[in-house]
């Protein structure tokens, strides 16, 4: 264990500071500080040396420049079995700083909050912490250093039991280094948001910084460990982060296999404006029902309608609020959660009544979101993508066939082609009215999928109209879809046969709409 004679102290977040500077002076450690940290451990009753009575230099700039000094940081950096480095530091004088306690200001802090400007922002920069943090890291092997207070309790119980490692030095060096590293990144990507050039292009990398919220009952199965984290960076400390603002209300606590449930329920009921009650049932990843209507228990009951075997199980995502009756309703059937805008303390009295039944509330995800997603593959790769936020309405589209669709017909195509956007490729949904009657993916084959999903709209199949995410590459889809009743398509277009494909559509007397743009999910 190195011997402490000499700390360093220069905090914004003043937590739990007073009851670590006294551990300091029960050992004898002097304390050098500056600014409002020096006048708050004084106020305490803590003996204090200015950074100046050191430096002979005062503290200048409004602030800026206090410790960014010589005789501070060749203090810290300096070797203690180096020879030349020691005959350095007599000849200028410069003591020995074997504990450096930093944290830095609230730069993320400042930008999420509403109406900071640019020039309130740059000002919570700090330039003197992350250099003394790397300074102290640098040096581990014979300099302390804490960049939270978080690690306060861990270092005091040490310190009065003489137990300070090398590895303790070197885990505090780690985390120090990490958080000078997101802080820049916070930095760079927030005036990367504010700049009125073009963004960095992507191929000069990108930095995750991953915060660990808490470990998960199990991964997919359960020998599987699994962990959540939240993606720290600027803009995930916006307000109407949908991640950072989902709150669970009541029941057990989500495994891995819920997360992506909730992540795929969530994004597919957001397609949905609020104003239109619409519910989404998911159940293993993938939607087994979609409906809208004029209450949220109208669009329960028939989103439900469309798999009732399948929803057992599920996870229901309500775009609007869930009163009473839509409770009721929804607790006569055995569900894993329920995430919805909101719910009314006479929902909330029905639904907490299952123990294990979570109920969720998010805020809808913004068709104008600019998040990136990311998965991993393969053995530390990472694939990054757009959100795919594209919405049709009938001016972008193309009628190719001789018959044209109604104006019901329009609603219900669009309806369905956003449900199979959410679907599994290769992906096919059946709308009749307001709600999905067969849906199927995940099939190797497109033909496959249409004549489940046919079979699962059994009579509903008839005058329903049929959505795919993307194009029909022989015209045995339109056959089979003929033969269902579909009354019409809604398809990318796109392939080397699509004059077969137009062709059998006009032979039945089906419209057919190409959007020009596929939506897969794989």
């Amino acid at each position: 264990m190195i011997e402490i004679k000499r700390a360093l102290i220069s905090v914004y977040d003043k937590t739990n500071l007073v009851e670590l500077a006294k551990s300091l002076v029960s050992k004898g450690i002097e304390i050098i500080s500056s600014g409002g940290t020096a006048t708050y451990l004084e106020k305490a009753g803590i003996a204090v040396a200015q950074v100046e009575s050191l430096t002979d230099f005062p503290e200048m700039l409004s602030g800026r420049v206090k410790t960014l000094h010589p005789k501070i940081h060749g203090g810290i950096l300096f070797l203690r079995n180096n020879t030349e480095h020691q005959k350095t530091i007599q000849a200028h004088q410069i003591k020995p700083i074997d504990l450096v306690i930093i944290n830095l200001y609230p730069f993320e802090e400042t930008i999420a909050k509403p109406g900071i400007t640019v020039e309130e922002a740059i000002e919570q920069i700090d330039i003197g912490g992350p250099s003394l943090l790397r300074s102290a890291s640098k040096n581990h092997e014979s300099v302390i250093v804490l960049s939270s207070p978080n690690q306060y309790a861990d270092f005091i119980a040490k310190l009065h039991s003489g137990e300070i490692s090398h590895e303790d030095r070197r885990k505090y060096a780690v985390d120090a280094f990490k958080r000078t590293c997101s802080y820049d990144k916070a930095i760079s990507n927030y005036l990367e948001s504010v700049s009125i050039t073009a963004p960095v292009s992507s191929s000069e990398g990108q930095n995750l910084e991953l915060k660990p919220l808490h470990e998960l009952r199990y991964g997919e199965n359960p020998h599987q460990k699994a962990h959540l984290y939240n993606i720290e960076n600027t803009f995930d400390t916006k307000p109407d982060n949908v991640f950072c603002s989902i709150k669970k209300l009541s029941g057990k606590e989500l495994s891995y296999n819920n997360w992506l449930d909730i992540d795929s329920a969530w994004a597919l009921i957001s397609e949905f404006e609020s104003e239109f009650p619409a519910c989404a049932i998911v159940k293993h990843n993938s939607p087994c029902g979609v409906a809208i209507g004029k209450s949220s228990l109208e669009a329960y009951t028939d989103a439900l309608d469309c798999d009732p075997v399948s929803a057992f199980g599920g996870i229901v995502a309500i775009n609007s609020e869930v009163d009473k009756t839509s409770a009721e309703k929804m607790s006569e059937l055995f569900l894993e959660i329920i995430i919805a805008t909101s719910f009314t303390s006479e929902a909330l009295e029905v639904l907490t009544k299952k123990k294990n039944l979570r109920l969720l509330t998010a805020p809808l995800i913004s068709t104008q979101t600019a998040f990136p997603q990311y998965r991993s593959i393969l053995d530390g790769g990472i694939l990054s993508q757009e959100f795919d936020n594209k919405l049709f309405l009938p001016e972008d589209l193309k009628v190719v066939t001789e018959e044209q669709p109604t104006e019901e017909d329009w609603l219900h195509l669009l309806f369905a082609f956003r449900v199979c956007k959410h679907v599994r490729s290769n992906a096919i949904v059946l709308v009749n009215g307001n709600k999905a009657v067969g849906i199927c993916g995940g099939q190797t084959n497109r033909l496959s999928s249409v004549r489940i999903a046919l079979e699962q709209a059994s009579d509903l199949a008839t005058n329903s109209v049929l959505a795919s995410d993307g194009f029909f590459p022989f015209a045995d889809n339109v056959e089979l879809a003929a033969q269902g009743r579909i009354k019409a398509i809604i398809q990318p277009g796109g392939s080397i046969r699509d004059e077969e494909v137009i062709a059998a559509a006009n032979k039945y007397k089906i419209p057919m709409v190409f959007t020009g743009m596929r939506h897969f999910k794989h």
